[in-house]
C-alpha cells in the first residue's frame, strides 16, 4: 500500500507526492495514529449557500470567469460541492431586504430569486448533471405574521398564522420546482435563539415543534416529501433542543439536527446527540469567518480554525458540513446590514477577478477527497497536537491530518497491521490517500 499526501508547505505552495510506504508493522507503540476498520457515519456531501449576495457576485463574472467559477466550486478538479443551501427570501446576504410572501402564504413570488440567485443555481446543476441536493431555510417570515410586525430584530411567529407560514413553505417549493430545483429538505428557522439587526424570528423548542406539525401536515396534503431539519443554530444547545422536540408522537417528523459554529466546539453536543437519537442525521448548516470578530488578513489561523471544527464534527457523526456563501466580493459582501464575512473566493470588483482564500483551499481536504457515500472509520491518536478524521469507499481510506502547532509532528500511521511513518510539517494539513 502507498500512503499520497497533498500538503500545505510554508510558503503556501502544494505539493502531491509519494509519501510513504506502508510495510509491516513490527509492534510500533510510539508516536501511533491509528486508522481502524469500524464503521460510523455516512457522508452526504459537501457545499455552501447560493445567497443573494453569492448570487450577484457571480452576475458579475464574465462567461469566461463564470465556467472557472462552477469548476473551482462544483467541478471535479475544485471543491466537488454536491449539497447546497437556499435562503427563503432576504437574509443578511441580500442587497437589500425583501418579502415573497403573497396572498396569505398561499404564494411564494420568486421574481426576486429569478434576478440571481435561481441562474446560479441553474447553471451549478447543469455543470453537475443535476447531481446536487438543496435544501432551503427562512430568516424569517412576512412582518405581519410577527408578534412584533417586522421582519428585523427578532419577534415571532404568532399561531395563528401557523397554517399560513406553512403555505408559503409548501409554495417557495413548488416554485422552485418549476425551475427544475428539488428542495430535499427545509430547516424551520435559522437560528431561532437569535435577534439580529437583520431578519431574524425567534422559536422555543415547543413553538418549533408545534410548527412542525402544521408543516409536516401541510407537507403530506400536497405530496411535498421534503424532510424537516430542526433547530439551524449553535451547538451549545443543540442536544437539548433535540431532546424537547424528538419523542414517540415526533420522532417521524424530524430527519436531523442542523447546527451552526459560531458558539465554539460542542463537539460533546453532537455525541450526546447522535448516542440519544443514532437515526438522525447531522448537518453543519452554516459556518464562516465573520470578519467583525476575526481579522480579515489572518488566513492560516481562519482556514484552520475551518479545519479543526470539520474534523471534530466529521468524528461526533457530521455527515453534511456547509460553508455560508460561495463567493463574496472584496469587501465580504455585499451585505445590507454590513456584516462583512469571508469565503472560499472574493470577487475583485476593481480588478474584476476571482481571488483565492486560503480557507478555500483547506476546505478542499475534505470535500473534493471525502467522497459522497463514504463512511466514517475509527481513529486514535497519540497527541491531542495532531487532529485526524478518516473515511473509506470501496477499497480507498482518506485521512486527513491537521498540525496547527509550530513543531514538526512525527507520526505512524497504523492501519491493518502495516505502518507508514511521516512527519506532519508545522502549520500543516495533509490528505492521506491509501488504495487497500
Amino acid at each position: 500500500m502507498e500512503v499520497t499526501r497533498i500538503a500545505r508547505l510554508s510558503d503556501g505552495g502544494r505539493k502531491e507526492s509519494a509519501a510513504a510506504q506502508f510495510s509491516a508493522d513490527n509492534e510500533t507503540e510510539e508516536k501511533v495514529v491509528n486508522v481502524y476498520n469500524a464503521t460510523r457515519q455516512k457522508i452526504l456531501g459537501f457545499g455552501g449557500a447560493f445567497t443573494d449576495s453569492a448570487a450577484y457576485n457571480y452576475s458579475l463574472l464574465s462567461p469566461e470567469e463564470k465556467q472557472k467559477t462552477l469548476e473551482l466550486l462544483f467541478g471535479k478538479t475544485g471543491l466537488k460541492y454536491n449539497f447546497c443551501r437556499i435562503p427563503m427570501a432576504s437574509s443578511d446576504f441580500s442587497l437589500y431586504m425583501y418579502d415573497n410572501v403573497k396572498d396569505g402564504g398561499r404564494q411564494f413570488d420568486i421574481t426576486e430569486d429569478e434576478k440571481y440567485k435561481i441562474p446560479f443555481i441553474s447553471d451549478a446543476l447543469r455543470y453537475t448533471d443535476g447531481k446536487m441536493t438543496f435544501f432551503a431555510s427562512p430568516w424569517s417570515p412576512p412582518a405581519f405574521m410577527k408578534d412584533n410586525g417586522d421582519r428585523l430584530h427578532g419577534g415571532s411567529l404568532m399561531e395563528k398564522y401557523y397554517g399560513d407560514w406553512a403555505n408559503a413553505f409548501c409554495a417557495f417549493i413548488r416554485s422552485y420546482e418549476r425551475h427544475s430545483i428539488k428542495i430535499s429538505a427545509v430547516t424551520l428557522q435559522n437560528e431561532p435563539h437569535a435577534v439580529q439587526t437583520w431578519e431574524s424570528c425567534v422559536f422555543d423548542a415547543e413553538q418549533e415543534t408545534r410548527f412542525a406539525r402544521v408543516l409536516k401536515e401541510k407537507f403530506k396534503r400536497e405530496g411535498i416529501d421534503a424532510a424537516v431539519l430542526v433547530w439551524d443554530h449553535n451547538k451549545e444547545r443543540a442536544f437539548e433542543w433535540a431532546e424537547t422536540i424528538i419523542d414517540a408522537e415526533t420522532d417521524h417528523m424530524v430527519a436531523g439536527i442542523a447546527f451552526h459554529w459560531y458558539s465554539g466546539d460542542h463537539f460533546e453536543a453532537l455525541r450526546m446527540i447522535r448516542e440519544r437519537f443514532p437515526k438522525k442525521k447531522l448537518l453543519l448548516s452554516e459556518a464562516c469567518i465573520e470578519f467583525s470578530k476575526y481579522s480579515a488578513e489572518d488566513n492560516l489561523a481562519n482556514a484552520q480554525k475551518y479545519a479543526h471544527d470539520i474534523i471534530g464534527n466529521l468524528n461526533e457523526g457530521m455527515s453534511v458540513f456547509l460553508d455560508w456563501n460561495l463567493v463574496l466580493d472584496e469587501l465580504g459582501g455585499p451585505n445590507h446590514v454590513k456584516n462583512f464575512c469571508d469565503a472560499p473566493y472574493l470577487f475583485d470588483t476593481a480588478q474584476k477577478q476571482l481571488v483565492e482564500r486560503e480557507l478555500q483551499s483547506y476546505i478542499k481536504h475534505f470535500s473534493h477527497y471525502i467522497e459522497t457515500g463514504a463512511v466514517r472509520i475509527g481513529v486514535s491518536r497519540y497527541t491531542d497536537k495532531l487532529e485526524i478524521t478518516a473515511f473509506q469507499k470501496n477499497s480507498k481510506i482518506v485521512f486527513v491530518l491537521l498540525n496547527r502547532t509550530q513543531e514538526a509532528i512525527p507520526a505512524f500511521i497504523r492501519l491493518n497491521d502495516t505502518c507508514a511513518g511521516l512527519i506532519a510539517a508545522p502549520n500543516s494539513i495533509a490528505t492521506g490517500v491509501v488504495n487497500i
